[in-house]
This record gives structure tokens, sequence and C-alpha cells, in this order.
């Protein structure tokens, strides 16, 4: 996968319902409408063309943040194909790659890990960086995990867009310094 250059980071959580959403929201926000990054999302176990939640809603209005257009959609090979990255939220996602979509594991990476981790790596594209990673090795750790407030009340949502907004500025500067 070294070499190419792709554009595109796919969020991945479970349902494609909330965490996914709120990040790809967050991130094509904070990137603008210039970027030369796509910004996508995706969920292992969805019952595709869903709408998000409400709650999910009003957390990007929090935000300032909308996509009344969004439907939830199944993680495929197309999106390895198509992406760079695939930031996942919690440790089923990675099991599910391994049993699922194994073609995805060099690009499957924990959002917390790759969040730290990524900065410090050598390179000067996003693939180059995230082969340094050597994410098909990795064993995830707790403290990577973003929670689901999939099953919490509103408040539940709004801690969970509140962490995903502090890791998205982080990762943002990343993809800023490599684009120079």
């Amino acid at each position: 996968m070294t070499g190419i250059d792709r554009r595109r980071i796919t969020m991945v959580c479970t349902g494609n319902a909330a965490r996914s959403v709120m990040a790809a929201l967050l991130l094509r926000n904070r990137l603008g409408d210039d970027s030369q990054w796509e910004v996508a999302s995706a969920g292992t176990l969805v019952i595709p063309d869903q709408p998000m939640s409400v709650r999910t809603r009003n957390a990007l209005s929090r935000h300032g943040l909308d996509d009344p257009y969004h439907r939830s959609r199944q993680v495929s090979m197309g999106d390895v194909d198509a992406s760079s990255l695939l930031l996942l939220m919690e440790p089923s996602h990675i099991h599910w790659m391994r049993r699922r979509l194994p073609e995805a594991l060099p690009i499957a990476g924990m959002f917390r890990k790759v969040v730290r981790d990524l900065p410090g790596l050598p390179g000067s594209t996003l693939d180059e960086r995230v082969a340094a990673l050597d994410l098909v090795n990795h064993d995830v750790e707790p403290w990577e995990e973003v929670i689901d407030p999939g099953s919490g009340q509103q408040e539940a949502f709004d801690v969970c867009i509140d962490d995903l907004a502090t890791l998205i500025d982080q990762f943002v500067d990343t993809l800023r310094e490599l684009d120079g």
C-alpha cells in the first residue's frame, strides 16, 4: 500500500449512526471546503440507509454541524481501496476487520492511537506514516477506545462529541503538516 497517495480518511464505528458520523462531520468542518482530503464514514454492523439518531443530531448541533442527508452504510472493500486510513473507535472493530475484511488491517487503526503516534513517525505522506504505524501487528489497549454513547442519554452523546472534537483537532494538525 505504500507509494499510493490516496486522499481519503474513513471513520468507522459500529452502526454508522453516532461516533463515525460525528467524527467525519467534525473532520470535514475542521479541514474546510477547500481541503484535498475526502472524509467518509461507515460501520461494521450496520442496518443500511438509516439516518443518524436524534441524540447524534443534537450533539452535532452543539458544534454547529448537521448532515440531514446522512444514511448509514457498511464498511466495504471499496473503502479500503479508496482510503489512506480507516479510523476505528473500539476493539471490536479491529476484531471485525480481522474476521471480515483482513485486507483493511494495514490501514485500520484505533483513532486514539493514530492521533497519538502519527505525528512522530517518518514519512512525508499520510500513506508513508500509516505504513510506519505497523497496524497489522497492533494489539489494542483499553485506553484506545472511544466510548459508544449509543445506549446513553443526550449527555453521553455530548461527552462523546467533545472527546472526538479534541482528537480531530490534534489529527487535523498532523494532516496540515503533511499538506505542507
